[in-house]
């Protein structure tokens, strides 16, 4: 029989407007490193669909509710999505993403105190060139210590010749 889902008043995260940006998924209680805090839930669509759905919506792929999957699909927040979509950015995170059997969890990287705001790095892989204009699409505001300026993982240098 499946378990009941958690009563608000047990749930360790509440999304609230965020300093960061729009809205932001915040700890109602002290949450424990190593704590799992909520699963990334969406419907699960192929990349096509996912490029396709950010044109239809007219804006470019950065602004999306889009996790990817090991498997090459996508997770779209978007729809059927829970309030994980709303875990905003940091490059210095308190929070890590990390897929088992195909679906995506956050959990806590070191103890989190009630009302600190929940984030992870989105390492976002983008293959063309980081040009500064693209830099800007993906900008950060996440103000942690050592904050890159972007939400896009670097890329890897590439080894010249011989």
């Amino acid at each position: 029989m499946p378990s009941k889902p958690a009563a608000k008043a047990d749930l360790a995260y509440e999304v609230k407007k965020s300093s960061i940006h729009g809205n932001g998924v915040f700890a109602r209680r002290f949450i424990d490193a190593g704590e799992r805090i909520i699963e990334y839930r969406g419907e699960r669509i192929s990349w096509d669909e996912a490029t396709q759905r950010a044109l239809d919506a007219g804006g470019p792929i950065n602004h999306t509710f889009y996790f990817s999957l090991h498997d090459g699909r996508v997770i779209d927040g978007g729809r059927r999505g829970n309030e994980a979509r709303w875990i905003n950015h940091a490059c210095s995170p308190n929070c890590e993403a990390y897929e088992e059997e195909g679906r995506v969890y956050i959990h806590a990287l070191h103890p989190i105190e009630a009302g600190q705001e929940l984030n992870y790095n989105y390492a976002l892989i983008y293959d063309e060139r980081h040009t500064p204009a693209l830099k800007k699409l993906f900008s950060c505001r996440c103000g942690t210590p050592g904050c890159t300026g972007t939400m896009l993982a670097p890329k890897k240098r590439q080894r010249k010749k011989a």
